[in-house]
């Protein structure tokens, strides 16, 4: 097998480039940037701003590697014609009625076909329902190049498993599904990525294979945390906590080890509407997944509620209290905000003319101004709170003491309680005075 595409990138005659510099696409075009000539695009002019002064938005690989990596940033999409190689990695979002919006992939696929070298791979990276990449991207990759896919041109799938704030499971230890059109094109795809990926390349035998391992492994992970969830609401009730029990199950060999929370982002809260709604157009219904998006996004509600019952409970005037939420990106330690259950508890809140405050150390503070229209408050500046919110682990609120803790809060008064929400567990509860706070968590 000659391997055209490969040796041409691993020679660095040829360039491969990324389409979409997000946290998916950007940690790619930097490691491939350390192997082969890289061409990192983006429409998004605000962001490869930003790239080109040295600064990582994703905050995934850091500044250090921005101002090393000899990735060339660029928004000219001619530059994609000097590629032999072009990987798709834009975001995949869900429509208001949680049905599959393509329109970025879509619109991906048509710059890419515009530019489009005869010779070339496409391999789409975008989390999408088994039959996307063969049925809607192909053709439009062959209406705009007015080349043909499997004589002029091949394609390819390897979904993107990034974890977005992990430190531990990163790009190249993850094992990296690849796919083709054909037999040469997938052994071309499996080449390239092991230039980058240290461990293994798994071939899966189709494209629509690979696009539905994607959406499997974030449905069984999204009905685990929903099964958790519904435990820990049925346990509230029962005047159980939920963490005690999870702990003594926990000793047993073959528990999984999920806890419940909020489920957010762009992946495990979003990629189980593209099954249901693909599922749904062939005709099958489906039970089991759809039941778990149900109960992961009702969790907000419930706790909002819960902030709320608990607040009337420690004889709090709620409308009248100073109340801090702690952490609004939609998982521990990542800036990332993209369908954050925890802004959406925020707005329930302000639904009931609740005025809250919001610290978070690790989002983005313009980002979030636009989301919210109001400014984010440091961890230092918190004072004469009536209640703290913890919705997100994010290690800065882990290492904060319970001594600080007293600071934070009014000075005590015999009518009420302190009142601690504390849905990722991040202060002891047995550390404080039971006199002092009310606490809650899942």
């Amino acid at each position: 097998m000659l391997l055209e595409v490969f040796n041409g990138i691993q020679t660095k005659k040829d360039y491969l480039a990324v389409v979409g510099l997000g946290y998916v696409g950007l940690p790619i075009a930097v490691a491939f940037a350390e192997k082969v000539k890289t061409l990192g695009f983006d429409i998004n002019q605000e962001k490869i701003a930003i790239c080109k002064k040295g600064i990582d938005p994703t905050q995934e690989i850091g500044d250090e590697k921005i101002q090393s990596s000899t990735l060339e940033f660029t928004t000219d999409p001619a530059r994609l014609q000097a590629a032999k190689m072009i990987i798709v990695a834009v975001p995949t979002p869900i429509n208001g009625d949680k049905t599959p919006n393509l329109s970025p992939v879509v619109y991906a696929s048509q710059i890419v076909g515009k530019n489009l070298s005869k010779g070339s791979i496409v391999v789409f990276e975008s989390t999408v329902y088994p039959g996307v990449t063969e049925d809607i991207c192909i053709p439009i990759l062959e209406t705009e190049s007015g080349l043909r896919c499997g004589r002029d041109f091949k394609v390819g799938y390897s979904p993107e498993r990034i974890n977005p704030g992990d430190k531990v499971h990163r790009l190249d230890n993850i094992i990296k599904i690849v796919s083709g059109i054909d037999e040469e094109t997938l052994e071309e795809i499996a080449a390239i990525y092991e230039l980058i990926i240290h461990a293994s390349v798994y071939k899966a035998p189709s494209i629509k294979v690979a696009e539905a391992a994607k959406l499997s492994e974030n449905a069984q992970r999204d009905i685990n945390i929903a099964f958790m969830n519904e435990l820990a609401m049925a346990f509230d009730r029962m005047g159980i906590n939920t963490k005690d029990v999870i702990d003594a199950m926990n000793t047993k060999w073959n528990a999984l080890g999920f806890y419940p929370g909020l489920v957010g982002g762009h992946c495990i809260g979003i990629d189980p509407y593209y099954f249901i709604y693909q599922a749904e157009v062939l005709g099958y219904h489906s039970e089991i997944i759809a039941a778990g998006r149900k109960v992961n996004d009702g969790m907000a509600t419930f706790i909002a509620h819960n902030v709320i019952k608990k607040m009337i409970q420690a004889g709090k005037n709620v409308n009248k209290s100073n109340i801090y939420v702690m952490g609004v990106s939609f998982k521990e330690n990542c800036p990332d905000m993209r369908n954050s259950k925890a802004v959406d508890i925020c707005k329930q809140l302000a639904g009931y003319g609740i005025t809250v405050k919001v610290v978070d150390p690790v989002v983005d503070k313009t980002e979030y101004k636009r989301e919210l229209n109001q400014e984010l408050v440091e961890i230092k500046d918190i004072s004469n709170a009536d209640c703290l919110i913890f919705l997100v682990g994010h290690q800065q609120f882990k290492d904060i003491a319970v001594t600080d803790i007293e600071r934070m809060f009014k000075q005590k008064n015999n009518q009420s309680k302190h009142v601690i929400i504390d849905i990722k567990n991040v202060i002891e509860q047995k550390k404080l005075e039971e006199e002092v706070y009310s606490y809650w968590s899942l």
